[in-house]
């Protein structure tokens, strides 16, 4: 996989033409492309080291009304003073990940789950809020998703939600985002509750998004994976194409993509 020519094309027709969803609008603003409802966040903008600092500072008090606002910032992204202008602004670097692709094209001969553990689609507001438990228990944030939120986008078909159960109890979720008209699929909140790490839960959800992203005629499959996943993802056959830190400003009270 050339990971240079991933990375371009990630960003040409990703992040910088992301498709609609349902409970998210996304508008330009004077050099910001700004996502808002559902989830608050901001991965692509266009404009230079001698506006960072003002437009950090605008960005905070539009979304201080909103709820919390993740700032992705990926290595190779200007304007070099983003960071600084955006810890300026009161926003908290607080994740550091590396962005993993897939090539589905290319064969993956993953292991079938031991026994006992099967991972299945979510179509329910039942499942869903176990998606949100094991969300808030994998990465110790009670905060999380809003199960409204993500029960409202149950009809939304640019995504699907996956439960791993062991011994029929929740273990693992994730969520698979489409992006229509792109060879690009993207996994994410995928993680497993404490007592379920090592026991498999966390790779059938990633190997059925994967199944159901090959179906739909997707050729990557686009991850930002912590330190406790990538591992996971790169025996799998996940390949490094660039690292990013996710910027925080938070407001008490509010949910968390």
């Amino acid at each position: 996989m050339d990971v240079l020519q991933v990375r371009e094309a990630f960003d040409r027709e990703v992040r910088a033409r992301p498709p609609a969803q349902v409970g998210r609008r996304t508008e330009w603003f004077d050099g910001v492309l700004r996502h808002t409802g559902s989830y608050n966040f901001i991965d692509w903008w266009d404009f230079g080291a001698d506006r960072a600092f003002e437009i950090a500072r605008r960005e905070a008090a539009f979304y201080g009304q909103l709820g919390d606002l993740k700032w992705k910032v990926y290595d190779h992204d200007a304007p070099a003073n983003l960071g600084e202008a955006l810890a300026a602004a009161g926003f908290i670097a607080e994740r550091r990940e590396t962005f993993v692709a897939l090539d589905l094209s290319e064969a993956h001969d993953w292991a079938e789950p031991p026994a006992g553990v099967v991972a299945r689609r979510v179509t329910d507001r039942a499942g869903v809020e176990d998606m949100v438990a094991v969300g808030a228990a994998a990465f110790d944030d009670p905060r999380g998703w809003s199960v409204d939120a993500l029960t409202a986008r149950l009809a939304d078909p640019t995504l699907s939600i996956y439960v791993a159960y062991a011994d029929g109890r929740p273990a693992s979720s994730g969520r698979l985002e489409y992006f229509p008209g792109t060879p690009f699929a993207g996994l994410y909140g995928g993680g497993a509750v404490p007592w379920a790490r090592g026991g498999g839960a966390y790779r059938a959800v990633v190997a059925a998004r994967a199944a159901e992203a090959r179906r739909a005629g997707y050729r990557y499959l686009a991850v930002d994976a912590r330190d406790t996943s990538r591992p996971i993802l790169e025996r799998l056959g996940f390949e490094a194409v660039g690292g990013l830190t996710s910027w925080w400003l938070r407001r008490a009270g509010s949910s968390t993509l």
